[in-house]
């Protein structure tokens, strides 16, 4: 996911987390514009990780990715102040939205069939 991502000049992934935990351990060192997280990660869920992240940073802007996205997931994640829910082996997707979210706006599945 990473080399698609920086196939964008203008993109720069300035960090990479292997938990949960250690995303909320290692947000406040990074200057991102948008967080994606992983639903299916150790010790802590994506979508807990997101819910205190939003928390902590209400202006967050988060993306999730799933091997299998759902319209429940998407629900849990638009409650949890994330931006975006997209399946993260759609790349041409993901990259449509991480563009729609840095812009300002959601990306649900929802939206993508609109």
């Amino acid at each position: 996911m990473k080399a698609t991502l920086e196939q964008r000049a203008e993109w720069v992934v300035v960090g990479e987390a292997f938990s949960g935990h250690h995303a909320l351990a290692t947000f406040h060192l990074h200057s991102a514009h948008l967080t994606l997280m992983d639903f299916i990660m150790p010790q802590m869920s994506g979508l807990e990780a997101a819910r205190q992240l939003t928390k902590r940073h209400p202006d967050v802007l988060i993306l999730m990715v799933t091997t299998d996205p759902s319209k429940q997931l998407e629900i849990e994640a638009g409650r949890a102040g994330i931006r975006g829910l997209c399946a993260k082996n759609d790349m041409e997707r993901l990259l449509k939205a991480v563009e729609v979210i840095i812009n300002g706006g959601t990306y649900f599945s929802a939206d993508a069939a609109a």
